[in-house]
């Protein structure tokens, strides 16, 4: 027997609920209404009537934000369950089609989308046409969950229940320097013999020193007086001989203006994985894009 919903009960607008739960996840109505492409005397207004619906007052202000009720915070497991329940009617229904036809938006560094991504989409564009691919360029992991990108390019293997992924190889990243970078160095032999040299840091972490010490440099932080957070930049730096760089050997050795900064070291192995929700199993379009990008990244 199916039981119903009594659906009198129900006394509020549903959107109004997804803009009440946006503002609390996001801390603010200009950050939740940029989440939601809303304008935000319209987000501000829907949690105001939510409000009034309801009759218990949801937020409070706080310095430039707004800060929960203790009403507010009670209700917002049930808006957080009601989005959750959207976002599955939403992945179940747009996976449901055979059609090679649509938007697909892929996710990846910087690096691979300037690089690696072109020559793959250029070839999946001749076989199907009718598919448009956004490019969502991110050095941190994407939340497929949110479809904030349906397919993702990793270095990392997903944990997420909900995904699935494609080991597709093992890449190896290399140091490079612009040869009149090398000369003015005096193109040491070995790692001992860079400790004048300059590093361009890729993170604020501090890892990469880190790294090439345990490989048999002596490195401190005067070895790094450059820091950058865009591989793309990093790798301009490189290229006009500021210092030496490590990026994925594919990028590297293709380009005519660096070379292998240490001939004889040992590349760094690190994994690339394409990444989707588990319901790109129910989409034709998406399997398609899926399976260019494996074959793409494998070879």
């Amino acid at each position: 027997m199916q039981i119903r919903m009594d659906w009198r009960s129900v006394t509020f607008d549903w959107n109004r609920a997804r803009a009440f739960l946006v503002t609390a996840e996001e801390g603010s109505l200009s950050a939740a209404a940029r989440a939601l492409k809303l304008a935000q005397p319209t987000l501000g207004r829907q949690v105001k009537a939510l409000e009034a619906e309801l009759g218990v007052a949801l937020f409070e202000r706080s310095g430039r934000g707004l800060r929960l009720t203790p009403a507010g915070h009670d209700l917002l497991e049930h808006a957080r369950a009601m989005g959750e329940g959207a976002r599955a009617l939403s992945l179940a229904a747009w996976g449901q089609t055979e059609a090679l036809e649509g938007d697909v938006a892929i996710s990846a560094s910087d690096a691979y989308a300037s690089y690696l991504l072109p020559p793959i989409l250029d070839r999946l564009h001749r076989q199907e046409p009718r598919i448009r691919i956004e490019v969502v360029v991110s050095n941190a992991l994407s939340d497929l969950s949110r479809r904030e990108a349906d397919i993702a390019v990793r270095n990392v293997r997903p944990t997420e229940p909900d995904l699935i992924g494609r080991r597709v190889r093992d890449a190896q990243a290399r140091l490079y320097a612009a040869p009149g970078y090398l000369d003015r160095l005096g193109r040491p032999g070995a790692a001992q013999g860079f400790s004048a040299a300059e590093f361009i840091e890729i993170d604020a972490s501090g890892s990469l020193m880190g790294l090439l010490n345990t490989k048999g440099f002596s490195l401190d932080e005067g070895n790094f007086p450059y820091r950058c957070r865009n591989f793309t930049v990093m790798w301009e730096m490189v290229r006009q001989g500021m210092g030496i760089g490590i990026l994925d050997d594919r990028i590297g050795d293709a380009d005519p203006l660096v070379e292998r900064a240490v001939p004889g070291f040992a590349a760094i192995d690190f994994p690339v994985w394409i990444v989707a929700h588990r319901d790109i199993a129910r989409s034709r379009r998406l399997r398609v894009v899926f399976d260019a990008l494996v074959e793409g990244f494998s070879t």
